[in-house]
């Protein structure tokens, strides 16, 4: 199973540096992160790194879809680790039902959340 972690909470580039600090190189790992790329992100100098950006909006809402296409094309890949890098936590008790439902409930293993 996937280890998986949702970020919340403020800036996108403290999201990332909350994650950065968090990575065990040991393992390999993969990232949704919502938001545009910031060149000043910790995690650009980090190698081998799965980075999937989606654009910034309510992924349990209007994004679920591109959620649901991003998720199943990073665990293909089998990663042992997810991070999720949420713009807000407004519906993040929503997000996690739908990561607990199938087929993601025998995929994932939920985590505490980051907040920062």
């Amino acid at each position: 199973m996937t280890l998986a972690t949702l970020v919340a909470g403020a800036t996108a580039q403290q999201r990332e540096a909350a994650i950065a600090d968090a990575l065990d190189s040991a393992q390999t790992t993969a990232l949704i992160l919502e938001g545009l790329p910031d060149a000043r992100s910790p995690l650009t100098a980090v190698a081998g790194l799965r980075i999937a950006r989606i654009a910034p909006g309510c992924i349990c809402c209007s994004g679920n879809l591109t959620m649901r296409v991003t998720l199943n094309r990073l665990l293909r890949q089998r990663p042992q680790r997810l991070f999720i890098s949420l713009a807000t936590s407004t519906h993040l008790a929503a997000i996690r039902r739908f990561l607990t439902t199938t087929p993601y409930d025998a995929l994932l293993q939920l985590t505490k959340d980051l907040h920062v």
